[in-house]
């Protein structure tokens, strides 16, 4: 089994497993929007980035897609994964401020602005309905067409599909289904009522936001330390 360190936790995965089935199995969080336990793994919102390797040769994956390697060493909340999601969760906001999904993950996340001209649509193309039509409802009676600024999810020629068999299920599973609180005509683009429990307190003294307490900006303990250790010196 490979031997892998998930945040400083070393322990030995599953051959097969993805990093995120391994980082949940410590009881790491990470999210991940476009993915569902029972579905094919997709990669496309790519909110569960992390962050692999060591010192300067590192890179960016999506760790729903990407499989445990023997000796492989993952970070999933470093200043530069916390920052990536940030501006994900931008750009999805933008496409459907409307969902309650994407407004609480961006009070989760310490979102303050969305710098993109939001477009009130009702889909992000995440493909959880479709993989859910296709691979437990066996129907495939919906699928992505178009490529680019004009890709969305329809059923063939856009006319109504006999495959069809009107369960509900690609509604259950979507993430932008559910409105927010304000209903489908809010004032602006970040509603802002939900309590933020990821404060950035922590970025500017560490690359880290997690530790044994939890992330880092939920305590406050290690700032204060930090603040301690200054007034010493």
């Amino acid at each position: 089994m490979p031997n892998i360190t998930i945040d400083g936790i070393g322990f030995d995965a599953p051959e097969g497993w993805t990093v995120l089935e391994g980082a949940r199995f410590l009881g790491i969080d990470i999210p991940a929007l476009c993915y569902h336990e029972g579905l094919s793994p997709g990669g496309g919102c790519r909110l569960c980035v992390v962050e692999i390797g060591e010192g300067e040769n590192t890179k960016m994956v999506s760790s729903c897609t990407y499989t445990i390697e023997k000796g492989l060493v993952v970070h999933t909340a470093t200043e530069k994964v916390i920052n990536a999601r940030r501006m994900i969760l931008e750009l999805l906001i933008s496409q459907c401020p409307t969902s309650k999904t994407l407004q609480d993950l961006a009070a989760k996340w310490g979102l303050q602005q969305v710098r993109f001209t939001p477009k009130w649509e009702d889909c992000i193309c995440c493909g959880l309905c479709v993989r859910m039509c296709e691979e437990q409802m066996m129907a495939k009676a919906i699928g992505f067409v178009n490529r680019g600024n004009e890709l969305k999810i329809a059923t063939p020629f856009d006319k109504t599909s006999e495959d069809c068999r009107k369960c509900g299920a690609c509604m259950y599973i979507c993430p932008v289904c559910t409105v927010r609180c304000e209903g489908a005509a809010p004032e602006g683009v970040l509603c802002g009522r939900c309590e933020n429990s990821l404060q950035p307190t922590c970025l500017e003294f560490y690359d880290n936001f997690s530790c044994w307490m939890g992330l880092k900006g939920e305590c406050g303990t290690c700032v204060g330390e930090k603040f301690e250790e200054k007034k010493e010196d």
